[in-house]
């Protein structure tokens, strides 16, 4: 599932000042699903660009689950021509395995965001709840719910790992001099009080 408003724009970037008019591509890494998110904050609100996900269970490969992720990531990076990439860093549980399997996809769309020159902001989970709600405990749901009140999204958030996405790249706009208009709620409960339409 993929939204978009076919606005297409690239941007000069210079690497020793980072400007508030740019576009920003987020990415939630996984290897069974890589959510992608882009955001264009040239004016005072962020506006998404596209947003969806990369679908891996069919791929028996590893290797080849790796590969499309790089393939992906260089594909949107070649249509929307965005200026920086923000990621979420792994989560670290108790599943070994799982967690070498994450920090190599992770690792392929950042190297694919390097060979396009992009530079490459990691955040942690906690971060970027904490950006988008308030709470940084908050679950995903949560998070994408939050994410409608602040950037126009008409249809439902069909795969959560695009809102998670869509999360990371908004995180990052805010830690780097962007400017956000919304409240700080103390919780979810605070949030649902103002928007009890959220909560359902």
């Amino acid at each position: 599932m993929c939204w978009t408003n076919n606005k297409n724009k690239s941007y000069f970037y210079s690497a020793s000042l980072i400007v508030k008019d740019r576009i920003i591509l987020g990415i939630d890494p996984g290897t069974v699903v890589m959510g992608y998110g882009v955001i264009d904050v040239t004016s005072s609100k962020p506006e998404l660009l596209v947003s969806g996900v990369l679908k891996l269970e069919k791929l028996d490969s590893h290797a080849l689950r790796l590969k499309k992720i790089f393939e992906r990531t260089l594909s949107i990076i070649d249509e929307f021509h965005p200026d920086e990439l923000a990621i979420e860093a792994p989560f670290f549980g108790k599943n070994v395995q799982s967690m070498l399997k994450l920090g190599r996809a992770q690792g392929v769309a950042i190297a694919a965001a390097l060979s396009r020159e992009l530079p490459v902001f990691e955040y942690s989970p906690r971060k970027i709840k904490q950006s988008i709600t308030g709470n940084g405990n908050a679950s995903k749901e949560q998070v994408a719910a939050m994410l409608k009140s602040l950037i126009h999204v008409e249809s439902k958030f069909e795969f959560l790992d695009a809102s998670d996405a869509l999360g990371v790249a908004l995180c990052h706009y805010y830690q780097k001099g962007g400017k956000s208009d919304k409240k700080n709620y103390s919780g979810w409960a605070a949030f649902l009080k103002d928007n009890p339409q959220r909560g359902s």
